[in-house]
């Protein structure tokens, strides 16, 4: 316990003290939510409906998707990850202690847009409070799950690029967050359904802001959890120690099946 206790503090500090880092967990996305506050506020007046939980999970995006891998992807082509094999830290370890201490970064940083929208925007507050911490853990944990996937298939750091703009471009044009998803074409929108940032826009307007959903919440919520556990149970069983490792227990292409969730979803919503 203390191991674990002093290698997340360590994770943390990390993400304050890395410039790198600290600029995916806090400044771009919330530089990007003065902008878009700014912007969209004028160009778009019901973007202010929507704006909390799109900025939380622009915020998300950033710090899981587009941050979490590039480090550990780092660290293994350095052959860093040996040591820890040798002093008996689990796998595991190695991928949820970056993932948890990211999510306390999301949660600093959601505090921040939910606590200030309002007074500078006139955006909504949440009106279900429970709803909303619920909706905004499985955003962070289904996302967390793919950054992580993302690390463990990457061969190299440009590889982390394609994999994490993959994700990130499609989830802000298509994700719901600048366009409703009520308002995607047909084939756009199934598109969209492929997508975590679709679920968890539609969750927060169901269940935090009792607004009118294209789908029941519901789902969205238990495809997030799905896409969350598959992805992290993927990246553990796909782990490699280092890039010389011969011993990887399966193809990097099973990290497809982390899709499932979303794929039925997309074919039953």
């Amino acid at each position: 316990m203390n191991a674990f206790a002093n290698h997340f503090s360590f994770e943390f500090r990390t993400g304050i003290r890395d410039k790198t880092l600290l600029l995916m967990n806090y400044l771009f996305p919330l530089g990007l939510y003065g902008l878009l506050g700014f912007l969209m506020a004028e160009l778009n007046p019901l973007f202010v409906e929507t704006m909390i939980p799109a900025m939380i999970i622009v915020a998300i995006l950033s710090g899981t998707v587009l941050s979490l891998p590039n480090p550990l992807v780092t660290a293994r082509e350095a052959g860093i990850f040996r040591s820890y094999k040798i002093n008996g830290v689990p796998a595991i370890s190695i991928l949820t202690i970056p993932a948890l201490t990211t999510m306390l970064h999301m949660v600093v940083v959601a505090a921040i847009i939910t606590a200030t929208a309002p007074l500078f925007f006139g955006a909504p507050p949440p009106v279900n409070w429970a709803g909303f911490i619920l909706v905004f853990l499985l955003a962070a944990f289904a996302h967390a799950g793919l950054g992580m996937l993302i690390s463990v298939i990457s061969s190299s750091s440009r590889a982390v690029v394609l994999w994490s703009q993959l994700i990130f471009l499609p989830s802000m044009m298509i994700g719901g967050l600048m366009i409703p998803y009520s308002m995607l074409p047909g084939a756009l929108g199934k598109v969209g359904l492929l997508l975590p940032s679709t679920h968890a826009m539609n969750a927060f307007q169901g269940l935090a802001q009792n607004q009118v959903t294209a789908f029941a919440p519901l789902w969205s919520v238990l495809i997030l959890l799905a896409g969350g556990i598959l992805s992290f149970g993927l990246a553990n069983y796909l782990f490699c120690w280092d890039r010389l490792n011969t011993t990887r227990r399966g193809h990097p292409a099973l990290a497809l099946l982390a899709l499932l969730p979303y794929v039925l979803g997309a074919a039953l919503l």
